[in-house]
């Protein structure tokens, strides 16, 4: 006798993320996990418009990013040599919480970090990419986790923006 699947066990498609923001001037470079559904629709990091995320960085490196088109957020992120990229590559996921993840492939950071030779700090947005902090630690980088950026994180924006302004000042040029 051959069982059904019910409908939680429904086949997912295999979601693929987006490509690294760096240049090899970077020395801080903020992980997240894997991007949401409006961020991949949008082909942009961080595009649900209710994610803290470009005005936490924004405040943080005292420019006005929310505001910007997104080729102009990377543009001036990358100025002051800060990358963005995410732990995983692809996944399963059904929804946009981070919970929900499933059979996740991590990026490539050692090709990366080929490239990118005065990086010293992996910044992690949450802790479900903070599961990476140690691995990427061996590497002899400094690594740091921040409260998620995530709507969906309750900490009040304030608290976040003065746990990141504290981790990303260690890292001097991240104000710079």
């Amino acid at each position: 006798m051959t069982l059904l699947p019910d409908a939680s066990e429904a086949v997912l498609p295999r979601l693929t993320g987006l490509a690294p923001v760096f240049d090899a001037g970077i020395r801080c470079l903020i992980l997240g996990s894997f991007p949401s559904p409006a961020s991949l629709a949008a082909q942009q990091y961080y595009g649900h418009r209710q994610n803290h995320f470009w005005k936490l960085l924004g405040a943080i490196l005292d420019e006005s990013l929310y505001e910007l088109p997104y080729p102009e957020r990377i543009q001036r992120v990358l100025a002051h040599h800060v990358g963005i990229w995410d732990v995983y590559r692809a996944c399963v996921r059904p929804g946009a919480l981070d919970a929900d993840i499933r059979a996740g492939e991590a990026n490539d950071f050692i090709a990366l970090f080929a490239r990118t030779p005065v990086l010293a700090r992996v910044c992690f947005n949450g802790r479900t990419a903070a599961k990476f902090a140690p691995k990427l630690a061996r590497f002899g980088l400094e690594v740091c986790v921040l409260p998620s950026s995530s709507p969906a994180y309750v900490l009040p924006f304030a608290a976040k923006l003065e746990r990141w302004r504290a981790a990303l000042r260690q890292d001097g040029d991240a104000e710079n």
